[in-house]
């Protein structure tokens, strides 16, 4: 019965493709952030508007992705199997995404709410902070997930 899969196979192969779908939800923000600077720059306010809401979709489904695989699913820490000059690189950039991925929640929150509320001069001041530590999260992601994933596998 090689080649075949029986049914309980499915679910463990659907959470093994969880990191990926980590990565692409993280780039998918870091991409539709850029665009939305890139778009308010040109004024064009409803398409700003629609990049950064999608930007908020792609990140809350990367939270919802990650704890699923994380937590409901008991996978935990994911060893770095790097060594050398490579592992304190990769630490230094994990534990700084990872201090940002918390810090920048309620920064997002706010930034939404002020600019939900018409509160654009207030939306723009902390739009300033904002934006490259949002951006920042969503690049390393994807680095740490490429690290991690496929250039130094843990067995």
């Amino acid at each position: 019965m090689s080649g075949h899969y029986s049914l309980l196979t499915w679910p463990q192969m659907s959470v093994s493709l969880l990191p990926s779908l980590n990565a692409i939800l993280n780039a998918t923000s870091g991409i539709l952030i850029v665009i939305g600077f890139i778009l308010i720059r040109q004024r064009k306010l409803a398409a700003h508007r629609a990049c950064m809401i999608g930007a908020v979709i792609s990140s809350s489904l990367f939270l919802i992705s990650y704890l699923v695989y994380h937590v409901g699913f008991g996978r935990g820490v994911t060893r770095f199997a790097g060594t050398g000059w490579v592992k304190p690189f990769y630490l230094s950039i994990l534990i700084s995404h990872t201090i940002l991925a918390v810090t920048i929640v309620p920064f997002v929150i706010v930034t939404l709410r002020r600019a939900g509320r018409g509160q654009f001069d207030l939306h723009r001041g902390i739009a300033r902070w904002t934006f490259p530590m949002w951006l920042y999260v969503s690049v390393t992601g994807v680095i740490v997930y490429f690290m991690l994933y496929h250039l130094y596998p843990s067995g």
